[in-house]
């Protein structure tokens, strides 16, 4: 599984340890992320994603449902919402 965040996009980034002497030796920084399960209660339906810790914190400050409409607006993620039978 790559560890990139499914909402914000964050992913692996390089970098160098750095000794005491100064001498630099490739190292990678890892996003904090933690997998977690959603409730939509627009749609009814539980969601699992892979999110990074800020990215929680939006959550719990705006929504779920409103997080994802923003990032839609943005053009960074695709949420596609079921149209509701009417009818037939």
């Amino acid at each position: 599984m790559a560890r990139v965040c499914d909402l914000t996009g964050k992913k692996t980034i390089s970098g160098h340890n750095v000794s005491h002497s100064n001498r630099k030796t490739k190292r990678r920084f890892y996003p904090n992320l933690q997998k977690k399960k959603f409730f939509l209660p627009e749609t009814g339906e539980w969601v699992t994603l892979k999110v990074s810790c800020a990215a929680l914190r939006t959550i719990n400050k705006k929504g779920l449902y409103t997080y994802l409409k923003e990032l839609e607006k943005k053009g960074e993620i695709l949420f596609f919402e079921e149209p509701v039978a009417e009818g037939c």
